[in-house]
């Protein structure tokens, strides 16, 4: 459930680009008519819409997940916020330049962000931000931990290279690409080395249940 919750923007981003692409002059004026005042010059083409529109619904969604949070009495982790300040700052480069390249670095961005954040922690002051995030679904030996906290930061490495050479090489000037890639290949690895990080850690967790 929470896996979804995190992916909700994401999901929001798709699907609003993919109508505003199939539906190109209406999501033009709607685009127009609600965010003119927001665009440098007022003005954009109608294939520059589905991304102006899905951007905005991005933000939009963000917001709301920690709206929602607060409203519940839940923590708002640093996580999530320095998401929202990501896509608020690149989101709304996006739509004020009518530049789809802002929101296309925004997951390199991010990803950059979560991996120093990972190992300024670590390295710099001995915190394992992981194992504060994962510890209550598992206890592993301190060794295994660093490990785990070190393949994080080496994933989010990759990912980030990754989105850059999906957006500004393989898919270059196919904003439609990147973004099914963004919605499906970066979940799916996500989704992946998670998979194999918990097969790696089940001899621990088996353990532990046998103890």
């Amino acid at each position: 459930m929470k896996f979804l919750f995190d992916l909700f923007p994401v999901i929001l981003f798709f699907i609003v680009f993919k109508l505003g692409e199939t539906h190109q002059e209406a999501a033009h004026a709607f685009a127009l008519q609600y965010m003119g005042g927001l665009i440098a010059g007022g003005d954009l083409t109608p294939a520059q819409s589905p991304i102006m529109l899905a951007t905005a619904v991005g933000i939009i969604a963000t917001v709301l997940q920690i709206v929602y949070l607060i409203a519940r009495g839940r923590k708002v982790d640093g996580m999530l916020w320095l998401s929202l300040g990501v896509i608020v700052v690149m989101g709304g480069l996006t739509i004020y330049f009518h530049d789809d390249n802002f929101i296309k670095w925004k997951p390199t961005i991010l990803y950059l962000a979560f991996a120093l954040a990972l190992l300024v922690a670590q390295a710099g002051f001995g915190t394992n931000l992981m194992r504060k995030v994962m510890e209550e679904q598992v206890k592993l030996p301190d060794p295994v931990w660093a490990r785990v906290g070190y393949a994080w930061i080496g994933f989010f490495l990759f990912q980030a290279a990754l989105n850059l050479v999906m957006a500004f090489v393989v898919f270059k000037g196919n904003t439609s690409a990147w973004v099914s890639y963004k919605m499906f290949g970066a979940t799916g690895l996500f989704f992946a080395f998670v998979v194999i990080q918990t097969l790696m850690l089940s001899k621990y967790i088996t353990e532990q249940e046998d103890a």
